[in-house]
């Protein structure tokens, strides 16, 4: 059938001419299959990279996290290690109180208790806020009352302290409650 043989030779120009490969499966459709494969199993390498990359950085999250709870926990834990000889040292001294009349002997025990735990707070970086005849700073005091002063130079300085205030690593972990001049 001539007729039949002349549609088909049409339809496969028309399909052609429209940009559609070739229905034999020619050497451009070879090529777009490779390169459509090459394409598709780049697309499966990142996906699986992304995906990997997800996966350790949310580890890597959740491990540090964990890290941070860790620390949080332990780390007052070589503050009270050191406190421990100073407690120690606190419970002879209670007994000894309880023990004895001589009163000069358990001041010289007290004292030097309190040079042990001030040794123990400089060497972890803690230091008392000199307060006293300095300029009142709202920054770093906190005034708890005000009192009139006779002499001009004492005004706006602090008189006395109530409560002593620190710094750990300059960094204010407690301020001084002070007495201000006025």
């Amino acid at each position: 059938m001539p007729g039949k043989e002349m549609q088909d030779n049409q339809t496969y120009t028309e399909s052609a001419s429209a940009g559609n490969p070739a229905p034999d499966g020619g050497p451009e459709a070879a090529a777009m299959t490779r390169t459509e494969d090459e394409l598709m199993s780049k697309l499966t390498e990142m996906q699986d990279r992304y995906l990997r990359l997800s996966a350790e950085f949310d580890n890597y999250r959740k491990r540090t996290l964990r890290e941070k709870i860790e620390l949080a926990q332990s780390g007052g834990e070589s503050v009270i290690k050191k406190l421990l000889p100073i407690i120690d040292d606190f419970d002879r001294a209670m007994i000894s109180m309880r023990s004895t009349d001589d009163c000069i002997a358990v001041k010289a025990g007290l004292e030097l208790i309190y040079n042990k735990i001030n040794e123990f707070l400089k060497h972890s970086g803690v230091s008392e806020i000199q307060a006293v005849n300095e300029d009142f700073n709202a920054d770093l005091h906190e005034a708890v009352t005000t009192i009139p002063v006779e002499d001009e130079k004492m005004k706006g300085k602090v008189i006395d302290v109530t409560q002593k205030g620190y710094i750990l690593n300059e960094k204010v972990i407690r301020f001084p409650k002070v007495v201000v001049g006025e």
